[in-house]
């Protein structure tokens, strides 16, 4: 993957030329490929996942599929601009520092999405972001799995290995729960959702990781399931 920017009035894009570019080296993308109105005019739009940040699905042509997240802020802060943040710098912003710790994770062969596309467009001292990533086919939220009781202990157990793998490389992922966590058609395993994340020495922040998805899974399956969901991930991790 070879990372290059693109700069069109306030906007800059942070893109895969490898993916992005036609025979001249030429980028084919734009401001408005971040705009829904724009793949709404086009008949792009596929569908929606749920969330606070309504992420689209988009048809991207010969039947790949990409998901356009703009960046949403939740919370009291969230009554004031739910989409705009501070600006302290182009490589400081959300939508840059994701892109590339994607593409980092990816060429360490770790199973995150493909990142596309960054897109930052400043306002003055704010600014508002939206990210591409390629839609893993298939792929379905470990909180789904709980929840129709399709998450059998093999899958469980791989869940906690992959995440290990992740700690192992060093990834802090701040809000690790069964929402991010993705299953495929063939039983892999997916992270998802890096923002705010970032690759860090070892520390307790490891054992908040699975604190913090441990109180997710009580969200999404009775008491004892989640005390076995629990058990069965801590023991792939461990293992």
């Amino acid at each position: 993957m070879r990372l290059a920017t693109l700069r069109k009035g306030k906007s800059c894009i942070l893109y895969d030329a490898d993916s992005l570019c036609d025979a001249d080296q030429a980028p084919q993308i734009g401001p408005s490929t971040f705009t829904p109105d724009w793949w709404q005019a086009q008949g792009g739009i596929t569908g929606q996942a749920p969330g606070r940040g309504a992420s689209l699905f988009l048809s991207a042509g010969n039947g790949d599929e990409w998901v356009l997240r703009p960046y949403r802020r939740g919370g009291m802060v969230a009554r004031l601009s739910d989409n705009r943040y501070l600006w302290t710098g182009l490589e400081r912003t959300r939508a840059f520092r994701e892109m590339r710790l994607t593409a980092e994770l990816l060429a360490r062969d770790l199973p995150v999405p493909t990142p596309v596309a960054a897109s930052v467009t400043r306002h003055g001292l704010i600014y508002e972001a939206a990210l591409i990533t390629v839609r893993i086919p298939g792929a379905r939220a470990l909180a789904s799995l709980l929840e129709n009781d399709e998450a059998d202990d093999d899958l469980l157990q791989r869940v906690g290995a992959i995440i290990r793998r992740f700690h192992d490389a060093g990834l802090d992922h701040v809000d690790l729960n069964a929402r991010n966590l993705l299953v495929d058609n063939s039983g892999k395993v997916w992270l998802i959702d890096l923002d705010r994340c970032r690759l860090r020495r070892d520390g307790g922040w490891k054992r908040r990781n699975l604190e913090r998805l441990e109180r997710s899974l009580a969200r999404f399956s009775n008491p004892a399931a989640a005390v076995h969901a629990t058990e069965r991930i801590v023991k792939g991790y461990s293992d």
